[in-house]
């Protein structure tokens, strides 16, 4: 078990913070502006601050987990599901975690041959994504502190242009929209807070690197509880005021293109070092005989190659699916954790457990099983799908693995 220090390599609450809010602004500015083309601006006040405040309570547990642990979340999984079986979740997460680099990488590549060609220079679209790779991989692949540091560069420029963009919009007289297309409370919440699931489950990955469970907590705080939801709100903002369900298309009617192509680029940069990062984590659990820095390389050479390729219409449904699968994961971790860790992670017991523990998989199937259908609609808990499925999770692993140890 290693022991929380602020003398190993860690880092603050506030460094934390800024990585994930770079890892965020990607997904957030794709989601935020659907949301906003379909809430009035009282409605998403509400709506983003409940999301936040959700996440940020899941958040504070997950990051603290991984601070606890010392242990990236693929390490973490072991203790559940056991050495072998935690093999088939890293599969999981390494497949969607790659899938969403190259998805980033492909937007990176279209939104710079986009600014280009306003300016009457043709790029292939090839070329900007395998650049893009590059950069993705020179901002990884010399590890954490790098990606720390790339952070505190692009998300003030990533601010600064976001508030050119809300100012712009609050300040440009056009046609108010139509009637808003009302959104379910409930769906809206939903949104919010699934759009990052993915990352809050994920969190230990960072939390492993904190000083210490006050930062833990303070970067949760930061990212989740303040920046989160000013970062949705300034990203639906636009499209609340032109009822276009785009970002591009919101500043198109507003006549400023140019400044939300540029943080469409800084935002693919930073989310996609972070995805990368992570991406790094996980395979190197799986090719334990390759160094880091090579397994990275590798990736951004994949990314590269499929990023080119014109398959994102289906290769996102297939990422979110994979989305709803995951989130159960978190759900057992935190379980686990409460139950039988809070004194650390022994990796000792690992070899004197089963390798695969069959009634984890169960509630994890259990967990994602309801994640697909409250998604679905065939029934509605708490009205957000991927909060139902860690919960269903999180119950099911706590009964199972008692049922398990009185046997």
């Amino acid at each position: 078990m290693r022991k929380t220090e602020e003398s190993l390599n860690t880092a603050s609450g506030l460094r934390i913070a800024m990585i994930l809010l770079g890892i965020a602004v990607t997904p957030v500015l794709l989601s935020s502006s659907s949301l906003g083309s379909q809430l009035s601006s009282s409605g998403l006040v509400s709506v983003v601050i409940i999301g936040g405040l959700i996440l940020t309570v899941l958040a504070a547990i997950t990051i603290s987990v991984g601070e606890k642990a010392r242990l990236p979340t693929y390490g973490i999984v072991k203790y559940p599901f056991g050495e072998k079986g935690a093999i088939a979740i890293n599969i999981l997460m390494a497949i969607s975690l790659f899938g969403w680099i190259a998805v980033t990488a492909n937007m990176f590549g279209h939104s710079v041959h986009d600014l280009l060609a306003q300016h009457g220079l043709e790029v292939p679209v090839q070329l900007l994504v395998a650049a893009g790779c590059v950069i993705f991989v020179a901002s990884t692949a010399f590890g954490f502190a790098v990606l720390g540091k790339v952070a505190q560069i692009a998300v003030p420029v990533i601010a600064a242009v976001l508030c050119y963009c809300l100012y712009v919009a609050t300040h440009t007289d056009v046609a108010a929209p139509a009637a808003v297309v009302s959104m379910n409370t409930g769906v809206a919440v939903s949104t919010v807070v699934g759009t990052i699931i993915v990352l809050v489950a994920t969190l230990p990955d960072f939390g492993s690197f904190v000083h210490n469970r006050k930062h833990a907590i303070i970067a949760a705080a930061i990212t989740f509880l303040v920046a989160y939801p000013l970062l949705y709100w300034a990203g639906a903002t636009p499209s609340a005021l032109s009822g276009q369900n785009s970002l591009l298309g919101a500043m198109a009617v507003f006549g400023a293109v140019m400044p939300a192509a540029l943080l469409l680029i800084f935002a693919c940069v930073t989310g996609n070092a972070g995805n990368m990062f992570q991406g790094t984590l996980v395979v190197s659990t799986l090719l334990t005989r390759f160094p880091k820095w090579q397994i990275t390389i590798a990736l951004g050479v994949l990314a590269a190659i499929v990023g080119s390729m014109d398959i994102m219409a289906w290769f996102i449904p297939f990422l979110l699916f994979l989305g709803i699968a995951t989130p159960p994961v978190a759900g057992i971790y935190i379980s686990d954790f409460f139950l039988y860790r809070r004194n650390g992670y022994e990796e000792s017991v690992l070899t004197r457990e089963p390798q695969i523990k069959v009634l984890t998989f169960v509630a994890w199937i259990l967990g994602s099983a309801v994640g697909f259908m409250t998604v679905k609609g065939l029934f509605t808990l708490t009205t957000i799908p991927s909060l139902d499925s860690i919960l269903v999770a999180c119950v099911a692993y706590a009964v199972l693995s008692k049922i398990r140890s009185h046997n």
